[in-house]
């Protein structure tokens, strides 16, 4: 059965949609971790991180390889990063909009 796209990009945001995957992108964006470089970083316990991880997996944004008895992770693509950065930069920009009307409402602008 065929999904519309839009269906299909709806449910791509739902998995970015969680505050722990988003931070998980951003450490792998910089470099490859492991989940034990990843935990710290994300202040949830080990099966919730692996419970993100395996979203991220399922998606196709991030891939896994076993290095001994150490799991790392990277992503699929720099296009998640850049993906990132974009989202970085609109935010930039509606709040510097929002910031703005502030000071116009502000008594004596």
């Amino acid at each position: 059965m065929h999904r519309p796209l839009y269906e299909v990009k709806a449910e791509f945001f739902k998995t970015l949609g969680h505050p722990v995957r988003i931070r998980i992108l951003e450490l792998l964006s910089e470099r490859d971790h492991s989940v034990g470089e990843i935990l710290p970083e994300v202040a949830v316990e080990a099966a919730n991180l692996s419970q993100h991880l395996a979203v991220l997996r399922r998606s196709g944004l991030v891939t896994s390889r076993k290095t001994g008895a150490t799991v790392v992770y990277a992503l699929t693509s720099p296009q998640v990063a850049d993906l990132l950065r974009v989202a970085r930069s609109i935010l930039t920009e509606v709040l510097d909009v929002r910031v703005e009307q502030l000071s116009d409402l502000r008594p004596g602008t």
